[in-house]
């Protein structure tokens, strides 16, 4: 009686162990591409952002502090507060319009949110340079923005309303306001709307419900939303190039000028190294805002 016994828990455990290999070979494409598309990229940015530039062209074996420590020159700084400043701005403004535009269109019935959904979509099919350069035509002295701004009394110089900061502060909003909308319309529709509900039934104020109930259900959309805008506000150097005429130099315009024209890969390196830090501070603080929403959830 117990060699058949021990025969089957012998066939199960060589049962489980041809699933863990059938696993483990069905995993091993995305470790493999993980490791040569992602971590190594970054691995040997980390090592040449300590490389030395080399005299003519390409870079010399030579650890150095210095990359990181020409970012605190009064130049560079100047440039990536700027990037700070348009990524702050772009979010808050994006945070303005992208929350109230999800969480109501959340509350449509199911007709109205496939149709918002598509309207959403609708500028994707479309390349982003293709629609900035719409708003260069918008923007410009025979645009609409203008003659609107002309119509209500304003006299302006045209060239004070494309390449400005404005500009390329309508052009981040208009590229980034997507993610945004889509983040907050993912979280409130898989929101328990009869939670707000009782918070009402329990005497609490429209706004009280709102921020004890709602804005704390949503705030894993909210946040992942403000990732997904004010990490690549830093860096969409061809919105500021387009419609900032070159006077906006951000981080990313940097990285690609050093890239390019000043051949200082390691000082590139060695900004995207920053760049990746800021990105990563961001990822944790969402990490952990979400999993306390989580755990005030259990109890």
């Amino acid at each position: 009686m117990s060699r058949p016994a021990s025969g089957a828990a012998a066939g199960k455990i060589g049962g489980a162990g041809r699933r863990s290999r059938g696993v483990w070979l069905t995993a091993l494409p995305l470790y493999l591409f993980t490791i040569v598309f992602v971590a190594g990229p970054l691995v040997y940015m980390l090592v040449l952002s300590f490389q030395t530039k080399a005299e003519g062209w390409g870079v010399e074996q030579v650890f150095t502090w210095n990359n990181y420590l020409r970012i605190l020159d009064p130049v560079y700084l100047d440039t990536f507060l700027q990037s700070l400043k348009l990524a702050v701005s772009t979010t808050l403004l994006v945070v303005l319009i992208g929350y109230p535009f999800g969480y109501f269109m959340a509350k449509l019935s199911q007709a109205w949110k496939r149709r918002m959904m598509m309207l959403i979509m609708i500028p994707f099919w479309t390349s982003s340079l293709i629609r900035l350069y719409g708003w260069m035509i918008l923007l410009q002295a025979k645009g609409a923005v203008y003659q609107t701004v002309r119509f209500l009394g304003f006299d302006i110089d045209p060239l004070k309303v494309l390449y400005t900061y404005p500009a390329v502060l309508i052009g981040m909003v208009y590229a980034l306001l997507p993610f945004m909308m889509l983040s907050v319309y993912s979280s409130a529709e898989k929101m328990d709307w009869s939670l707000v509900e009782a918070a009402r039934d329990l005497g609490a104020s429209p706004m009280k419900a709102f921020l004890s109930v709602t804005l704390k259900l949503t705030m894993p959309g909210l946040l992942s939303g403000v990732i997904l805008t004010f990490v690549p506000s830093m860096g969409l150097f061809f919105i500021a190039d387009i419609l900032g005429g070159n006077k906006i130099v951000l981080v990313g315009s940097l990285i690609q000028d050093q890239l390019t024209r000043g051949a200082d890969w390691p000082f590139a390196a060695a900004l995207a190294v920053v760049l990746m830090i800021m990105t990563t501070l961001l990822i944790f603080l969402y990490q952990k805002v979400t999993h306390s929403t989580e755990l005030e959830g259990l109890f």
